[in-house]
């Protein structure tokens, strides 16, 4: 189980939006799961530095957010209190992640789930890195795990997702 950027600034923070809130829940309740499966569970963490506004990303999108070591960077509610010291835990600087690429190949998951946010930025970005890095595994997405601050990108990346031959529970 990946959880993709479950962090204050993406649910009350600089980027939040009311959706995000609602999947708290759901998202702690997916991870206890897993847990209780024997499976492990893993978080990635959106990181930039105080120099955000300079990169490519920054101006693109000029409102800092998940500053490392801010409370925007943690995670957020139940889901960040579930959270154990022996998770994996992934930061990123960029919409997905290479490190969570090797980690995968490194241990030839046979399937792996995803759910957070943002559907049609963070979780497309690393769903496509995890197929492209296990093409044999499942690969997961439950469209009652994730979602975006636009209904329409969230359905198009579902949409593009299950093109791409990504498991796309509860559309």
């Amino acid at each position: 189980m990946v959880v993709v950027d479950y962090q204050h600034d993406f649910v009350e923070g600089s980027l939040g939006f009311p959706q995000a809130k609602l999947l708290e829940r759901v998202i702690a309740n997916k991870i206890a799961d897993y847990r209780h499966a024997g499976h492990e569970v893993a978080f990635t963490l959106d990181t930039h530095n105080q120099d955000y506004l300079l990169t490519q990303e920054g101006r693109n999108l000029p409102i800092p957010h998940c500053v490392k070591g801010t409370l925007g960077w943690g995670l957020y509610g139940i889901v960040g209190s579930s959270a154990l010291e022996t998770d994996i835990v992934i930061e990123k600087p960029a919409f997905g992640s290479m490190a969570l690429a090797q980690l995968l190949q490194k241990n030839q998951y046979t399937s792996v789930e995803f759910a957070g946010l943002v559907t049609n930025i963070c979780v497309l970005s690393n769903a496509v890195i995890a197929k492209a890095a296990l093409p044999e595994a499942v690969i997961v997405v439950d469209a009652s795990a994730v979602a975006s601050y636009d209904e329409h990108l969230h359905n198009a990346a579902l949409d593009v997702m299950e093109a791409l031959q990504i498991k796309v529970l509860n559309p």
